[in-house]
């Protein structure tokens, strides 16, 4: 029997009402990072998963935010790549050659166009870059953190707060591994103009040569993107993506002892993730998934479907640990409006959650005769308790 066969006759016969799914503890695969999480492009399979809720402080990587801001901020057309930012002493103090840290050495009182500032953040990750625009779009750096922080939660980021624009620590500052692949695939997959820039290797500018930060660009493993930081409190920490033989990963990685070994770490879960799964195409669009119980209907149960098909990266080696629910409140009280939404597929790989695709009625049901909503009625009342 295919694996696809396999699954459906599973997802046939566990389809539960809400209630808890006790699974064994294991991990497909061990790293040496803290925390980590890891998606499949495509389908959004979670790939791996350790501790991928956890706030840390994100030091550069908080400027994954700052660039999504500006590319929504042209995307809109309140800014154009032509524009020109100009160069205040506290940029230059702040985020220039004299703080230490990475920058485009811009010079002060200067003008620079916003696609250098851009390739500059991006490719040097210049705190200087980063001070120079969010003063010139938001007043402050200050202001342009609300902005970050607010754009973070219209994208669904509900625990990520930012409290300045180049990620340099600051009290409440913090990100998760999960929401940064979250802003990484969206800023993949919304700005494709813009997210070429995390796969340019240098960029020169006040004649001087600078080289992108992210190791993971020279190891000829197919990886464009995205970014790297270092706190003292929080270790090293990663973003990244790779693009192979038509598969594409994000994967975040925080709490790594050094650059080596964040380059490692992030090599070696990247190219497991590449090569340890093979896509499984579930259902085709419109097809059933599965039934749920009515209550007072005309049918004892309604057909599921999703919004379209459902596909699924499996592991090729412990397919046993492949576990499906269906799983919904209920029962489902009619009348049911074909397309209401009435649960959810959720798919484990051993203990991690994997994948969840919203179900929906696939017919309508009406409102049954008074005999089939008495007799629905007593089912309830003896068997209801035990939920």
């Amino acid at each position: 029997m295919k694996l696809s066969q396999l699954f459906r006759a599973v997802v046939a016969c566990l389809v539960v009402l809400v209630g808890g799914v006790g699974i064994a503890h294991a991990q497909l695969f061990e790293t040496k990072a803290k925390q980590g999480f890891m998606i499949d492009a495509e389908t959004g399979t979670v790939l791996f998963s350790k501790d991928p809720d956890t706030p840390f402080p994100p030091a550069s990587l908080a400027k994954l935010m700052t660039m999504e801001v500006v590319f929504n901020a042209i995307k809109s057309g309140r800014l154009t790549m032509n524009d020109e930012f100009v160069v205040s002493e506290n940029a230059w103090r702040t985020g220039g050659a004299m703080s230490g840290g990475s920058t485009m050495f811009a010079e002060l009182k200067s003008s620079i166009r916003l696609e250098d500032l851009i390739q500059g953040v991006i490719v040097q990750s210049a705190n200087d870059g980063c001070i120079i625009i969010a003063e010139g779009m938001a007043g402050s750096e200050e202001n342009f953190a609300v902005l970050m922080t607010e754009r973070a939660r219209e994208l669904g980021l509900t625990k990520s707060v930012f409290k300045n624009a180049t990620g340099l620590p600051a009290e409440g500052q913090v990100v998760t591994p999960r929401e940064l692949v979250q802003l990484a695939s969206h800023i993949w997959r919304t700005y494709p103009e813009f997210y070429k820039f995390y796969g340019q290797l240098d960029f020169t500018w006040n004649k001087i040569l600078q080289r992108n930060r992210n190791p993971l660009l020279r190891m000829n493993i197919g990886a464009d993107g995205l970014k790297t930081g270092f706190t003292e409190e929080s270790g090293y920490g990663i973003v990244g993506s790779v693009d192979r033989d038509g598969k594409r990963v994000f994967v975040a990685l925080s709490g790594m002892e050094s650059d080596a070994q964040r380059a490692e770490e992030a090599r070696k879960i990247l190219d497991w993730g590449m090569r340890a799964f093979r896509k499984t195409d579930l259902f085709a669009a419109g097809e059933t998934v599965g039934e749920a119980k009515t209550y007072g209907g005309e049918k004892s149960s309604v057909a599921l479907r999703a919004d379209g098909p459902i596909a699924i990266f499996v592991p090729i080696t412990n397919q046993d640990r492949l576990i499906a629910r269906i799983v919904y409140d209920g029962p489902v009280v009619a009348p049911i409006e074909e397309g209401t939404r009435i649960g959810t597929l959720k798919v484990w790989i051993g203990d991690m959650m994997s994948q969840e695709t919203p179900l929906y009625a696939a017919e309508s049901i009406g409102t049954g005769r008074i005999h089939r909503r008495a007799m629905d009625a007593v089912e309830e009342l003896l068997v209801g308790w035990m939920r």
